[in-house]
């Protein structure tokens, strides 16, 4: 029966709007069978409690096509509601009508709180309970069976992304508790329904395994992998990949366990260290605390603005007003809120002198923190975001983007799920992520008067401050109540413990006097040229001097380069300059600036230094760089063949010489940034030289570290540098380089131009050498796209001119090509006769990387030939010869070929044994392991041996370039 009339109370209205509308009164239902009637009841159950103004009621009703008298018609259609509902059930305010109904009694709204409370809960049985309760609550597609634009485009993807999350949060605590079978067929029609959730595909995988289905999960793993390449071009995320590894080996991970995660996933924690000493700014500290318990805001039309996806924060103020320094403070404060981890990166978006980070690197290092192999990292931004966001998703974690420009540099690097929390700071108020991505913003103005003190205080002593509190409140007016300004100032004074701060005071009120004005900048500038002027003289050189670096850092041995001194003079010079706060030691042994700071010492720079001294500078740094690099790069690679002699370096500079090639690495990792920007800067200054061999010193560790699009193009900018110099040989080296970077991206045609290019350049300066190399490349790039003929071609002429220039080592190299192509090509006999004389000339020379390589194609010679043992003989030569040189990659490659002998001829244990092996290896040195585990998968599917003892071992055609012996 309906309920009509004003004797109905509005306390015992009920609305669900999770599914189709449902609206009861008294217990019975009342039926709404206009469309607008149904949507005025809903935007007004969205904000229960709070009245809505007319205007948001008209745009959802009508959207652009309103009537003439937008109030007028929402006043009929509110006196009908009330009609239905009962007078009291809407209630008419200044600011719009109030739906009277308590927010447990609107589903969507009762839906919100529990997942709330579900969030504020550390026991995992209650949080499941809680979930469970939240979910139940669902009867369909939210607002189904109403027509709305205003409602379709905002409230119902957030509600349906909500359902989601707390979907795989419910099923992964189901999981905890020890389920498994029951839980399969719902997750079989969500993978279904929601393929792209990754999450959903590891709950799956592990229910299959604890049903005793492991081939069943096994398959759920290749069908995600082909989807995700198909539509994506990626591989699955860390944390399906820790569930495939768990399946494949059996182990205890995918066991009922108490925790809240199914795989082992890491913990980052990247927020830098706090402010020492942190004071006051308590109203803005609120704010925040506010904004993280989930306060609503309303909208500019009086509606409520729930989180869709993920809660973001932004600080946003001057230069100089404690941005960083708020934020960091209560980052920490809440971290433990966040048990998933805290992800930090400075966009450094304002530093006038050192390029602002883009969203492709500052992902690429999440994606690092999270446990992602470099080789796993996609190479384009779109399926990077789409990664990173499945790592985040259904985790608690903090992430901290300091410095940044504009809102569209931060976007790439929101999560896109709740339970996380974006911090973001900027001197802009970044409009467009509070306007379209409902960010909370906090303005931050300078310290007041007795913030400013307390500061003081708390840098000096209170006795100090207290003593002399007049000039105090000088110094902190002084200063324009900025921190950055407050503390270089209390810097120098905790220095000079025993001067009276009257009269810093006095000196601070002589230096603006002489540079009076109302921007705080220019009493910014004041105060750092006031403390700039207490330096040492080597220290203020020390300072302008860090200025004219590049990069975003500062290492010892750099800085020792740069001025041509000592790194322990260099060292103390620096604890200097940081003692009085004009650069901070943010790592052991690395400095860097304020961004202002920065620009300061550039500015002190082009005024004091001669072009000359400024020139002697910059080339001192390049140097120190190029001789770093250089060596560091031979230890990672010490097969490249180029010949690279840096120019002699001005005196006073000291490169780094790292041990061997794990401190080489470790090296490029921490200075990669600088080098890129030195790259720039050797562009800039016309130092060529120094500028195509950071390239190739940098060609040697970008591939390595999975970022082969910045490989591409440094090369590119390599080439048009060497294009400028008239030599031969390094544009010839420059052309071959960039075909191999393009070759890596799978740019084949433009590989074979800028190849057939370096061929024809290395042919007309008479490099015999260079033309050799660069048909053996040739050889590779046709052998990638599977065309053996012209590969063994190139191949053979690169042996002819190997031999004829008496490079036995290169002929070897050619000749184990020549064999790999003739036995792809079917010609088993003559490619054994080759590669036995490839591994005869090694022998000789004592080249053991070539002779491990030329094992590995014999024993897949033999393997062709019908001979097991000597195949399984000739594997295990390459493996130890790989593993005692130090080629992991190419050990598991190798392994890989054992397997696949071993299952050719029928051991299948063996084989297995093999490809776990593989997988191990590459695991333990971050590699794709997707191929071994691919013919693990298939020979666990196939259930036992199958393979005809005869049977020809073919290669995998997606790795056929990368495992060939000869590449």
């Amino acid at each position: 029966m309906a309920a009509t009339g004003a004797e109905q109370p509005a306390g015992e209205l009920s609305i669900g709007m999770l599914g189709p509308l449902r609206v009861e009164v008294g217990g019975h239902p009342v039926t709404l069978t206009a469309n607008r009637l149904r949507t005025v009841l809903a935007v007004l159950a969205l904000s229960a409690g709070e009245p809505v103004p007319v205007r948001r009621l008209a745009a959802a009703m009508w959207g652009v096509e309103q009537p003439d008298h937008p109030r007028r018609a929402v006043n009929l259609y509110l006196t009908r509601l009330r009609a239905r509902l009962g007078q009291a059930a809407i209630r008419t305010d200044p600011a719009g009508y109030t739906l009277v109904v308590g927010p447990d009694q609107v589903d969507a709204l009762r839906f919100a709180r529990l997942l709330q409370r579900a969030a504020g809960t550390a026991d995992p049985a209650t949080e499941r309970a809680t979930l469970h309760e939240a979910l139940d609550l669902w009867r369909g597609t939210p607002f189904e069976d109403l027509r709305s634009d205003l409602l379709d485009e905002l409230d119902m993807p957030r509600l349906v992304e909500q359902r989601m999350t707390a979907l795989e949060r419910r099923i992964e605590l189901d999981l905890a508790a020890g389920l498994g079978t029951e839980l399969v067929t719902e997750l079989q029609e969500l993978t279904t329904r929601h393929p792209l959730r990754e999450n959903l595909w590891a709950h799956l995988m592990t229910a299959l395994y604890r049903a005793g289905r492991q081939a069943d999960a096994l398959a759920t793993y290749q069908r995600l992998f082909r989807l995700l390449a198909d539509q994506l071009g990626v591989q699955p995320g860390q944390a399906v990949q820790d569930v495939h590894r768990a399946v494949l080996a059996g182990g205890p991970q995918l066991d009922p366990v108490a925790g809240h995660r199914v795989a082992d996933q890491p913990v980052p924690r990247q927020l830098p260290a706090g402010p020492h000493q942190f004071t006051g700014r308590l109203a803005s500290l609120d704010s925040l605390d506010a904004m993280l318990a989930g306060d609503r805001t309303r909208d500019g039309n009086g509606g409520r603005i729930e989180p869709a996806t993920v809660m973001i924060g932004a600080i946003a103020g001057t230069a100089g007003v404690g941005k960083t320094a708020l934020a960091m403070h209560w980052a920490h404060r809440v971290a433990d809120r966040f048990p998933d981890g805290q992800l930090y990166v400075n966009l450094r978006g304002f530093d006038l002198d050192a390029r602002p980070v883009t969203p492709d690197e500052a992902v690429r290092g999440f994606l690092t923190a999270l446990g992602v192999p470099a080789s796993r990292i996609p190479n384009d931004l779109p399926a990077q975001v789409a990664l990173y966001r499945s790592m985040v998703a259904g985790r608690r974690m903090l992430v901290v983007l300091d410095n940044a420009c504009d809102a569209e540099q931060t976007r790439p690097l929101l999560p896109g799920t709740v339970g996380c929390l974006v911090l973001i700071t900027s001197r802009n108020q970044l409009t467009g992520l509070v306007a379209r991505d409902g960010a909370h913003l906090l303005v931050l103005d300078v310290l007041t008067p007795a913030e400013g003190l307390e500061l003081l205080a708390a840098r000096l002593g209170a006795a100090r401050v207290s003593a002399e509190r007049p000039a105090a409140e000088e110094i902190v007016e002084g200063c324009a109540r900025l921190p950055l300004a407050l503390a270089v100032v209390a810097a120098r004074a905790a220095v000079h413990s025993t001067f009276p701060l009257a009269a810093l005071a006095g000196e601070l009120r002589g230096a603006l006097d002489v540079l009076a004005g109302d921007d705080p900048a220019t009493d910014l500038r004041v105060v750092f040229d006031w403390s700039y002027r207490t330096l040492t003289p080597a220290a203020g050189r020390m300072f302008r001097l860090l200025g004219l670096n590049p990069g975003p850092d500062t290492s010892v041995p750099l800085a020792a380069s740069l001025t041509g001194l000592p790194s322990a003079r260099a060292r103390t010079l620096l604890a200097e300059l940081a003692r009085i706060h004009l650069i901070e030691e943010h790592a052991p042994g690395r400095y860097t600036f304020h961004d202002l700071l920065r620009t300061y010492a550039r500015e002190l720079a082009a005024g004091t230094l001669t072009d000359d001294g400024r020139d002697r500078a910059t080339r001192r740094l390049l140097d120190h760089y190029v001789h770093s690099a250089v060596p560091a790069a031979r230890l990672l690679n010490p097969n490249r063949w180029q010949t690279v002699v840096p120019p002699l370096p001005l005196a006073g500079v000291a490169p780094e010489r790292p041990a061997d090639s794990s401190e080489a690495l470790a090296w490029f990792a921490a200075e990669d940034s600088g080098l890129l920007a030195a790259l720039d800067g050797a562009v800039a200054a016309g130092l060529n030289t120094h500028a195509w061999q950071l390239a190739w010193a940098l060609g040697g560790y970008l591939p390595r570290a999975g970022r082969v699009r910045e490989w591409v193009e440094i090369q590119r900018v390599a080439l048009e540098v060497v294009e400028r110099t008239g030599d031969a040989r390094e544009h010839a080296w420059a052309h071959r380089s960039l075909a191999r970077a393009y070759r890596q991206v799978g740019r084949f045609d433009e590989a074979h131009e800028h190849m057939n290019r370096a061929l024809d350049l290395y042919t007309g300066a008479g490099d015999r050498a260079g033309m050799a190399h660069t048909h053996h490349s040739l050889g590779q790039l046709y052998e990638m796209r599977e065309k053996p003929r012209d590969a063994l071609d190139h191949a053979q002429r690169a042996f002819e001119i190997f031999q004829e220039i008496g490079d036995s080592s290169g002929a070897a190299s050619a000749l184990n090509g020549m064999g790999w192509c003739r036995t792809r090509l079917g010609d088993h006999e003559r490619a054994l006769a080759d590669c036995e004389e490839a591994l005869r000339l090694q022998q000789t020379i004592g080249d053991r990387y070539g002779e491990a390589t030329t094992w590995d194609s014999l024993g897949y010679i033999h393997g062709q030939l019908g001979g097991y043992e000597q195949a399984v003989t000739c594997c295990r030569r390459g493996i130890a010869l790989h593993h005692d040189g130090g080629d992991r990659v190419s050990e598991a490659d190798t392994t890989m070929q054992l397997g696949d002998t071993h299952r050719a001829f029928g051991n299948h244990a063996a084989a297995e044994r093999s490809f776990r092996q593989a997988i191990q290896i590459l695991d333990e040195i971050n590699q794709p392991t997707g191929p071994a585990r691919a013919k693990l998968i298939d020979l666990l599917a196939a259930g036992c041996p199958r393979i005809a003892h005869h049977q020809s071992i073919r290669p995998d055609p997606q790795e056929q370039g990368r495992r060939s012996p000869h590449t």
